[in-house]
């Protein structure tokens, strides 16, 4: 299953529909691209090539993994190449021997360079996980979730130099559920955006849609997560505090100090407190239910967590096991 940069690899795959033009190369990662990628295939269209990312350590091991879309492709007895860079000439004649009529783009990595988004006569297509413009950047869906919204969706757009400015072929939207993840909302939008994708690629091959610039002075930010996103700050109301554990958890993780060690908050409910004397980070444990308080009138029952080198544990069983002093209280990570 190994290739070189531009090596093309074979799996074992069986394709259900006859091949139908345009010529697609597609380009794509994680595991958000790979029901885009199943469904391009199932519905009959040409994939000359699967661009992922190249191979890199990962885990506690740092043992070298493929991408999920690398190992679907694999399946799927189609080429995979993996350049280490798109800026250079090896990339552009790869580009060029794949001969695309059209580039779908799904959750790559990377930001295509100019001459790349000129080569196919029909362009560069992206598939976007929020409703454009809000959200552009490295992670819509996490942001969406961080900051309570209610709904969110996923366009396709054309890919032009900018990130995620170019104009958009066509949105569908849905509700975020009050506690739902960010794996479990990632996994709906992916399934929702393969199917938006196979309906534009038709839509563009006949040239009956057309793509509509976006308002750019509606744009918000969904930048690149770090290490410090996860930082819990207690005095933060909970609800916020609850949004922050669904979108960051399993990266960056949120977390708070106990006892000098980092703890990953995993689950949570908000809960209102009567209790108004407590500081921000106090612990109340009443009726083997953690509460920790935070903003005035609320606080955030911890249904999971996991203490520094262990397992994760319910927030009764980390109650017991803890034997928690009155006065005990999450601190804040130090942001470094």
């Amino acid at each position: 299953m190994e290739s070189g940069n531009n090596t093309p690899v074979s799996g074992a795959g069986v394709r259900v529909k006859p091949v139908s033009e345009p010529r697609i190369v597609y380009m794509g990662t994680s595991a958000f691209a790979v029901p885009t990628l199943t469904r391009l295939f199932e519905t009959g269209f040409e994939i000359a090539g699967v661009v992922t990312q190249p191979d890199k350590p990962s885990g506690r091991g740092q043992a070298v993994q493929s991408s999920p879309v690398k190992r679907k492709a694999f399946e799927l007895q189609l080429p995979i190449y993996q350049p280490a860079s798109l800026k250079n000439d090896d990339a552009r004649s790869l580009f060029q021997a794949l001969a695309p009529d059209l580039i779908v783009v799904v959750a790559y990595g990377k930001i295509l360079p100019p001459w790349l988004l000129r080569l196919p006569p029909l362009g560069a297509m992206n598939l976007h996980g929020s409703l454009l413009p809000k959200y552009r950047g490295a992670a819509p869906i996490h942001w969406a979730v961080a900051n309570g919204e209610a709904e969110t969706g996923v366009c396709t757009m054309q890919v032009d130099e900018g990130l995620d400015t170019g104009p958009v072929y066509r949105c569908e939207k849905t509700s975020i559920e009050p506690d739902e993840t960010v794996p479990q909302l990632s996994e709906r939008l992916a399934i929702m955006g393969a199917r938006l994708v196979i309906d534009t690629v038709a839509g563009v091959r006949q040239g009956s849609l057309k793509a509509i610039p976006q308002d750019h002075s509606l744009a918000t930010p969904a930048p690149m997560l770090k290490k410090r996103h996860g930082i819990i700050d207690w005095q933060e109301p909970a609800q916020r505090i609850h949004n922050k554990v669904r979108a960051f958890n399993p990266w960056p993780g949120t977390v708070a100090l106990f006892r000098g060690g980092v703890c990953k908050i995993l689950r949570t409910r908000p809960v209102t407190l009567d209790d108004r004397q407590s500081e921000p980070g106090a612990i109340v444990v009443e009726k083997r239910v953690l509460r920790v308080t935070c903003a005035p009138g609320t606080a955030l029952e911890v249904l999971e967590l996991q203490p520094e080198n262990r397992k994760p544990v319910s927030g009764a069983d980390f109650a017991n096991g803890a034997r928690l002093r009155p006065d005990e209280k999450f601190e804040c990570v130090a942001d470094n």
